[in-house]
């Protein structure tokens, strides 16, 4: 079923906006595509590495201010009465400076966190974020604060023969969001299947045993933590320049329990996971505000996750995957019962 699945899902996810013509739907996909990258993100520490990581967010706040901090331009002062001034740039730049910059701030994370495991990673990753989010907060020089940077430039694409694009359109973002899903999807699952995947499992299965075999464990969790925030870097690129601001809330806690519901709820450890939880708990809030008080719609998503949880509690990509299984075997099961008969007839 794995090998079916993702091509099955793209080729539906590339053709929904043909027949879907409500803007409001739309902009949930839009919005659950950009989370669900996130997801994907945070299943490679998560899922195979075994790492929790509550401040992940930090990274997708971080590659949002570093892509429109970059197509805005800013004047900042420095101690000892020396400035930065930066004119502003094309925002596919800011989305590259979000990719470098959120990578760089996983690799330093990974490499100061990953002497400690457990409880003390989950600690230093969550007031990773809260730092972030006050630097954030009381940078208003460069960040404007509560005020929020507003007016971030659309993403612009340049096409070969035909000139540059500027995505304005839900449309055009809902396409762009998809693409770099992909590629983050295709990037993961290059990964995992490398000797570095190997590896990453084996830490995550018996640390020891790995260690003993010639893992470096630390190179190998930081290497991972790198890859897995510059990809949620990308992530936070498209969320500033699809809603065109962002405010220290976009280093909300509750952005990380939103990623870690989709790797459970789809499956940790899979590369379909994410994406199948994302599509469900990343769009489930937005199609039930119109017909519901807030708090039924909290209700409703946690008993939908209670129910998947409780049915499926490895989620939903395993429990597929095993019921393909089963099916393909039942299926097999009178075929071969027969062919002994068939070879014994004259």
């Amino acid at each position: 079923m794995t090998r079916w699945l993702p091509p099955l899902v793209l080729v539906v996810l590339a053709l929904l906006p043909l027949g879907l013509k409500d803007p409001y739907l739309l902009n949930a996909l839009i919005a659950g595509g950009i989370f669900t990258i996130g997801a994907i993100s945070l299943n490679l520490l998560l899922g195979y590495t075994g790492q929790l990581s509550l401040g992940h967010i930090a990274f997708f706040g971080i590659g949002a201010y570093a892509s429109a901090l970059t197509a805005l331009g800013f004047d900042v002062g420095l101690p000892g009465g020396l400035r930065i001034v930066h004119e502003g740039a094309h925002p596919f730049f800011g989305f590259l400076a979000a990719i470098v910059l959120s990578g760089a701030c996983g690799y330093v994370v990974g490499r100061l966190s990953f002497r400690v495991r457990g409880a003390y990673f989950v600690i230093v990753t969550i007031c990773f974020a809260e730092v972030v989010r006050l630097v954030a907060l009381n940078w208003v020089e460069l960040t404007q604060g509560p005020l929020a940077l507003t007016s971030i430039p659309f993403m612009k694409l340049g096409l070969p023969g035909v000139g540059e694009l500027t995505l304005r359109t839900k449309v055009q973002n809902y396409y762009l969001m998809l693409g770099v899903a992909t590629l983050a999807y295709l990037a993961v699952a290059r990964l995992v299947h490398s000797r570095f995947g190997r590896a990453m499992r084996g830490l995550k299965e018996n640390e020891q045993l790995a260690m003993s075999v010639g893992v470096d464990a630390t190179k190998t969790l930081t290497i991972a933590a790198a890859v897995s925030a510059a990809i949620a870097g990308a992530a936070g690129s498209l969320y500033a320049h699809y809603f065109r601001i962002i405010d220290p809330d976009v280093f909300l806690f509750a952005y990380t329990v939103t990623m870690v519901i989709m790797v459970v709820s789809g499956g940790k450890g899979t590369l379909a996971g994410p994406v199948i939880g994302g599509l469900i708990f990343g769009t489930l809030p937005v199609v039930l505000r119109p017909h519901m008080a807030p708090e039924a719609q909290w209700i409703v998503y946690g008993a939908v996750l209670i129910l998947i949880l409780f049915l499926m509690p490895r989620g939903i990509a395993p429990f597929l995957d095993d019921l393909f299984r089963r099916w393909t075997v039942r299926a097999k099961a009178p075929a071969a019962a027969a062919k002994p008969q068939l070879e014994g007839q004259p």
